[in-house]
C-alpha cells in the first residue's frame, strides 16, 4: 500500500495507473483553483482521478509535519510544491521525474526538451530530497522522442513508463547518486515561450510540438494572432496544420483560410 502526491495531469496520468496494480491509501494534493475562462473553483486533474476510483483526497495548503500519512511509502508525481525537508524523515519518499536525470531537473523537463530538439527523453524514479530533483536515482529508462511526438505524447509515454518501473522499484528500491556533470534546469514556463518565429522553422516546430495540446504556441499569420497547435516542415518552411483564431475555435489551418475568404 503507498500514497500519492499529485496535482497535474501528469500526476493523475501516473496515479490512474498505479491504482490499476496497487493499493492507493491517499491522495495528497493542491487546492481547488480557479480554471478556465469564467475562473470557476474546479479540482485538480489528480482529485478528479481519485474521486472517480474512491481514493480519499487530501489537500492542505501548504506541507508540513503536521500532514498525517497512512503508508510508510510515498510516490510523487508532478505536485507542484518542493516537499518539506522534516517530512521527508518520515517513511520513503518516491519523485517521478519525467526526464533522464540530471538533465532537466525542475518544472518542465518535457517542454524543455522538445523546445531543444532532444533526440530521446525518459522516466526517472529518484528518492525526494531538499534539493530540486536531485536524489539518488532508484530507476532510469530512456526512450526516443519521434518527429510526429508533441508534449502530449510524451507524457503519456512517460507515465506509463512511470508505472513498470515504480513496479520494479518498490518492492526493494536501491539506489545510487546522480551523476554530477550534465546537470541542466527546465525553467517554468513564461510567456515568452509561446511566441513563434515563423522565419526559422525548425526552431518554430520545436515550440509548437513543446507546447501542444495543453498551452499553445502563438504567432502572427497575415497581421492576425493565432494559437497554432500543428504544423510540418515544407520545402524548408512551416506548413501549418491546426489553429485557433482569437476567441475561436480549434480548426485546420484550411478551414481558417476559406473562413477568411
Amino acid at each position: 500500500m503507498l500514497s500519492v502526491a499529485a496535482t497535474a495531469p501528469f500526476g493523475a496520468d501516473v496515479l490512474e495507473r498505479l491504482a490499476e496494480r496497487h493499493d492507493v491509501a491517499l491522495l495528497v494534493t493542491r487546492p481547488d483553483a480557479p480554471r478556465g475562462r469564467g475562473r470557476k473553483l474546479a479540482p485538480p486533474p489528480a482529485k478528479e482521478v481519485a474521486e472517480r476510483l474512491g481514493i480519499p483526497v487530501t489537500q492542505p495548503d501548504r506541507l508540513d509535519e503536521r500532514l498525517e500519512l497512512p503508508t510508510d511509502t510515498m510516490v510523487v508525481a508532478a505536485y507542484g510544491l518542493l516537499i518539506p525537508a522534516p517530512l521527508l524523515l518520515h517513511g520513503l519518499w518516491l519523485n517521478v521525474h519525467p526526464s533522464l536525470l540530471p538533465r532537466w531537473r525542475g518544472a518542465a523537463p518535457v517542454e524543455r526538451a522538445l523546445l531543444a530538439g532532444d533526440a530521446e527523453t525518459g522516466v526517472t524514479i529518484h528518492r525526494t530530497v531538499a534539493e530540486l530533483d536531485a536524489g539518488p536515482i532508484a530507476a532510469q529508462r530512456a526512450f526516443p522522442i519521434g518527429p510526429d511526438d508533441d508534449a502530449g505524447t510524451v507524457f503519456a509515454r512517460a507515465a506509463e513508463l512511470a508505472v513498470e518501473l515504480l513496479d520494479e522499484v518498490l518492492p526493494e528500491p536501491e539506489f545510487h547518486e546522480q551523476p554530477i556533470d550534465g546537470v541542466t534546469y527546465a525553467e517554468k514556463l513564461t510567456p515568452a515561450d509561446r511566441e513563434l518565429d515563423l522565419s526559422h522553422p525548425e526552431e518554430a516546430l520545436h515550440r509548437i510540438r513543446a507546447l501542444s495540446p495543453h498551452i499553445g504556441a502563438r504567432a502572427l499569420v497575415d497581421g492576425r494572432s493565432l494559437i497554432v497547435w500543428k504544423a510540418r516542415p515544407s520545402d524548408g518552411e512551416l506548413e501549418l496544420l491546426e489553429v485557433q483564431p482569437e476567441g475561436g475555435r480549434r480548426m485546420s489551418y484550411a478551414e481558417y483560410v476559406r473562413g477568411r475568404r
